[in-house]
C-alpha cells in the first residue's frame, strides 16, 4: 500500500507541473483551473455584494482604462508565446471601491479591485500600472491555483491520493473556503508567499512595459508606499518582501526589462 501512496504520489506531481510564463519557473499545480475559477469566483461575487463599487470619476475611469490597456497586452503576449488557450480562462475585470486601505486585491479569472485609498497615493496612469501590472501577472502565473494546490496537499498528505483524489472537488472546496473565505473584514481574499509577490513585481513590470507605460516610476511609487506605511513588519513575518527588497529588487531588474521589452 505504501509503494502504491508514493507512486501514486510521484505520478501525481509530475502530471500537476507547469511553469509560469515570463519567469519559466515550475510550479505544481493539483488543481483544474476549472475548479479555481469556480471556488474564487464564489467568493468574489460574494465580496462585490456588499463592496461600495465606484463606477463615475477620474479614479474609477483609470482604473478601467490602465486594466484594460495591460490586459490587452497580456493576452498579446499569450497569443504570441503559443499560450492562447490560457485566454478563455480570463474575464477581465477592473474596479474601483470605497475603502480606505492602500491596497489592491486579484482573484484567479482577472478579477481586480482597487481600493480608493491606494488612489491616494496614484499620481499618474504609469504609477497605477504598476500595482494593475502586479495584479494581473498574479493572475496570468496561476499563483491562486498554486498557493491552492499547496494547501490541498498540506491538508490532506497522503490522502489526496486515494479519496480527496477521487472526489477532488470536495476536497477543493473544502481547502477553499478556508483559503479565500477566512476572513476577517471582507474575507481578503488569498494571502500569497513572498516568493509569488516577488514573481509577480517582475512579471508587473513586463507587462505595463509592454503595455506602454513607464516602467522607471516603479521605484518612486514603492518608495512612496513605503513612506505610507505605519510600522513595518519583519520580512520573514510577512507574506510580502519588504520595502528595502523589493525597491532593490526592482532597480536591478529595470535595464534588462527595458531593454528586451521597452518600445
Amino acid at each position: 500500500m505504501k509503494k502504491w501512496v508514493v507512486y501514486a504520489g510521484a505520478l501525481l506531481v509530475l502530471s500537476g507541473c507547469s511553469s509560469v510564463p515570463l519567469t519559466g519557473r515550475k510550479q505544481l499545480l493539483l488543481v483544474s483551473d476549472q475548479e479555481v475559477l469556480s471556488s474564487s469566483l464564489t467568493q468574489y461575487t460574494e465580496y462585490m455584494k456588499t463592496a461600495k463599487k465606484e463606477t463615475s470619476g477620474k479614479d474609477a475611469s483609470m482604473v478601467v482604462r490602465v486594466g484594460k490597456k495591460i490586459a490587452a497586452a497580456t493576452e498579446r503576449y499569450l497569443k504570441q508565446n503559443g499560450l492562447q488557450d490560457e485566454i478563455k480562462n480570463f474575464s477581465w475585470e477592473f474596479n474601483l471601491v470605497k475603502d480606505n486601505q492602500i491596497n489592491a486585491f486579484c482573484m484567479p479569472g482577472g478579477k481586480i479591485v482597487v481600493y480608493d485609498g491606494l488612489m491616494n497615493i496614484v499620481s499618474s496612469d504609469d504609477e497605477l500600472a504598476v500595482v494593475l501590472g502586479h495584479e494581473v501577472a498574479h493572475a496570468i502565473a496561476k499563483h491562486s491555483n498554486e498557493r491552492l494546490s499547496q494547501q490541498v496537499m498540506a491538508q490532506y498528505g497522503a490522502q489526496i491520493l486515494g479519496a480527496a483524489v477521487s472526489n477532488k472537488s470536495a476536497a477543493v472546496q473544502q481547502v477553499a473556503n478556508s483559503v479565500y473565505g477566512v476572513g476577517a473584514q471582507y474575507g481578503v481574499m488569498l494571502p500569497f508567499s513572498r516568493k509569488h509577490e516577488s514573481e509577480a513585481d517582475y512579471m508587473g513590470l513586463i507587462l505595463m512595459t509592454m503595455a506602454g507605460y513607464n516602467p522607471d516610476v516603479a521605484v518612486k511609487f514603492w518608495q512612496k508606499m513605503s513612506a505610507s506605511s505605519s510600522g513595518q513588519v519583519p520580512e520573514f513575518m510577512s507574506t510580502h518582501p519588504s520595502d528595502a527588497r523589493r525597491i532593490s529588487d526592482i532597480q536591478k531588474e529595470l535595464p534588462a526589462i527595458k531593454q528586451k521589452y521597452g518600445k
